[in-house]
């Protein structure tokens, strides 16, 4: 058996590692315009259930109750690229 002494890398950061070309891609802003709106779903339900619902709970609810109006919304709007 061979063993490895490296050490493990860490994980990088939602936007500071990430090539420029990543990071003014639409699609890489309207993910991270996504994920913001599951955060804060998961915030609001969390305080009103009294404890953290978590992530994964917080993005089904918020894909069957929220993200198609959300996503009509910014196509009305035409905000694909927040300022």
């Amino acid at each position: 058996m061979v063993v490895s002494m490296e050490k493990p890398r860490p994980m990088p950061a939602v936007t500071e590692d990430r090539p420029d070309f990543v990071k003014n891609s639409v699609l890489y802003k309207e993910f991270l315009a996504e994920r913001e709106e599951i955060l804060k779903h998961k915030w609001i339900e969390s305080e009103k259930a009294g404890t953290d619902i978590g992530f994964e709970k917080a993005l089904l609810d918020w894909i069957v109750k929220h993200r198609s109006s959300w996503r009509e919304k910014r196509m009305k709007e035409g905000s694909k690229t927040p300022s």
